[in-house]
């Protein structure tokens, strides 16, 4: 699976993946039931974060790389009707949606990642919010006894982003440098370099030059329910020093 998802795949995907939230949400037996994955927050507490964070970030890609920050969440609040909620979130997604047809994959974009490996555009945007519906949608499914895996084609592209968005820093890495890898049974392979200067990633090729510190291998979907703490990493197939992830969980990388 060496295929990158395009901008038009995400878009459909964001779409896939809320819809299948806005089924758990029809299905579940009330909406106060706790959420195992988010012990703090019910399953209303979950659906509103979902809908008010999809209008956000519709309003910031409309915004364009001027604005300075997030643009705050502006608009009727969730309804506690199960039927209007489902509504209210399809309308949520919609918005987002047409925000990122509307920019373009190229254009501008404010984000919070601004020193990593992913771009600060539209398309950037699109990658992360699909990784975010799609855990949430795991969330949601899980708090009515359906957890279901990403779906490949999604966790692949979310192994990726998570990476390049949220692990690469130039913060220094407090410890010894080392080398990670991370490998997807579905045959694709990332090293992660830790040092002084920070962390980068990179895509590897079928055969490393140089063996690793530590590897987990796993599905892409466990990956990144592992890189998100909905599951333990100690739980995957880990080799060499798995120390090293203990102390990549606990690492604080703001500079």
């Amino acid at each position: 699976m060496e295929k990158t998802l395009e901008f038009p795949d995400r878009l459909r995907l964001i779409d896939d993946r809320s819809t299948a939230f806005r089924a758990a949400i029809a299905a579940a037996p009330s909406l106060d039931v706790q959420v195992p994955t988010c012990p703090e927050w019910t399953l209303f507490d979950l659906a509103r974060h979902i809908g008010e964070g999809r209008r956000s970030w519709a309003a910031t890609v409309a915004a364009g790389p001027a604005a300075s920050g997030r643009v705050p969440f502006e608009g009727p609040a969730a309804p506690r009707e199960r039927e209007a909620l489902v509504a209210w979130l399809a309308e949520s997604t919609q918005q987002l949606l047409d925000a990122l047809r509307e920019a373009g994959p190229d254009s501008g974009c404010w984000t919070w990642w601004d020193g990593s490996q992913s771009p600060q555009t539209c398309g950037a945007v699109a990658r992360h919010q699909l990784q975010e519906i799609a855990v949430h949608t795991y969330d949601a499914q899980a708090a009515v006894g359906a957890a279901e895996p990403l779906p490949d084609e999604v966790a692949l592209d979310g192994v990726e982003d998570f990476l390049f968005t949220c692990c690469a820093t130039t913060a220094a890495w407090p410890h010894e440098p080392a080398a990670v890898d991370y490998h997807a049974t579905e045959g694709r392979s990332w090293r992660q370099w830790v040092s002084a200067d920070g962390s980068r990633i990179a895509r590897l090729p079928d055969a490393a030059a140089e063996s690793p510190d530590a590897s987990v291998r796993a599905t892409a979907s466990e990956l990144v329910l592992s890189f998100y703490g909905r599951i333990p990493t100690q739980s995957l197939k880990v080799d060499g020093d798995g120390r090293i992830f203990e102390l990549l969980e606990a690492w604080d990388m703001e500079p």
